[in-house]
């Protein structure tokens, strides 16, 4: 164990300079938890540019160099999908904790080696979906625990974008995991497995597929064996649209589940929005939705902090949850890539 517990900040390192770790180390930092000390690339040269850029006072030539820092309790992980496993089992032997970006691994059994690799060396392993802890997702699970909608039956979540830069974009490179559904479609599974609490039975998925071989877009159903349903769908060629509708025996619930959000409607600095979450505690359509309010804020604040929180008071229990939610979630995107490409239903 790193000497997280001595402390009262988790001092964190950055493996990668990729834009997503210029955004996490901008919104982590009004941090009173978190603080990134250190970030790593591969060349000391990109590493300073990076520190000296986003207010870091150290920087590393290597990754390994990074991991061998003792005063570096953890790690944030948001290198290309392809890497993560190998880097945060890296980063478990060297004893540090570990927020990896998602999706966690390109199946369960890179998974399941990478929580092995946790446990063995007693530090945590975090999958970093930002929208997992925003108040509003606390909010929505709350509703749904309570029983404002009944029993849940069916959930329908979406994500898409257009994606920029095909022609040199990692995500249209399927030897670096690319593709919407991995991308993309990661979150809006992620939000399913959530809600519905365990992993499907069964699979059936239909992709259309770019030039390099990457799913551009796709669409699943899945189907659980006491009969609930689900529908994922995810796109890397059409407007930027996220929402989820779930549908319960006495009523719905609406949300657009986004990462990071604001109580502005417009003039926010980073471009974050209000999110929608409301809910229809009825049967008949004449019953109206009810707008649920929620502190908003960065994604990846949230995460970070409840990271550290989990690490301070050693919430095995939490860790536990969530490592059951990332299992199920590799295998589900594995079982809906094999629909996918063979065209017939997979089961798990």
């Amino acid at each position: 164990m790193s000497s997280t517990q001595a402390a009262s900040v988790l001092r964190l390192g950055i493996l990668g300079g990729a834009n997503i770790a210029r955004q996490f180390t901008r919104d982590v930092r009004p941090s009173q938890t978190v603080r990134v000390v250190a970030v790593a690339s591969r060349s000391d040269d990109n590493a300073k540019t990076f520190a000296e850029a986003n207010g870091i006072e150290r920087w590393f030539g290597s990754y390994d160099a990074l991991l061998a820092s003792p005063d570096i309790d953890a790690v944030y992980i948001p290198l290309p999908n392809s890497l993560h496993a190998e880097w945060a089992i890296k980063a478990a032997e060297h004893g540090k904790h570990i927020l990896c970006e998602k999706p966690l691994a390109l199946n369960r059994d890179e998974a399941l080696r990478m929580f092995d690799a946790a446990d063995r060396h007693g530090v945590m392993l975090l999958e970093a979906f930002p929208y997992y802890f925003q108040p509003q997702t606390a909010a929505m699970m709350t509703l749904i625990g309570e029983g404002a909608i009944g029993s849940v039956r069916a959930i329908q979540a979406s994500f898409g974008f257009t994606v920029g830069n095909p022609g040199a974009n990692i995500r249209m490179k399927p030897e670096l995991g690319g593709g919407a559904l991995l991308d993309a479609g990661s979150y809006p599974l992620s939000l399913i497995r959530l809600v519905m609490g365990s992993a499907p039975q069964r699979v059936d998925a239909v992709a259309t597929w770019a030039d390099s071989n990457v799913d551009i877009s796709l669409m699943a159903t899945l189907i659980y064996a006491d009969g609930r349903r689900a529908q994922v769908s995810c796109s890397m060629d059409a407007a930027n649209h996220r929402f989820a509708t779930i549908i319960g025996t006495q009523g719905t619930i609406d949300t657009e589940y986004l990462n990071h959000t604001s109580d502005q409607t417009t003039g926010h600095p980073y471009g974050y929005l209000p999110s929608q979450l409301r809910v229809r505690r009825g049967i008949p359509n004449s019953v109206p939705f009810e707008t649920i309010a929620s502190e908003s804020g960065s994604g990846f604040f949230f995460a970070a902090e409840s990271f550290a929180r989990m690490i301070a008071t050693h919430d095995s229990a939490a860790i536990e949850f969530y490592a059951q939610v990332s299992l199920d979630n590799a295998a589900t995107l594995a079982a809906i890539i094999e629909s996918a490409r063979s065209e017939k239903p997979v089961t798990l």
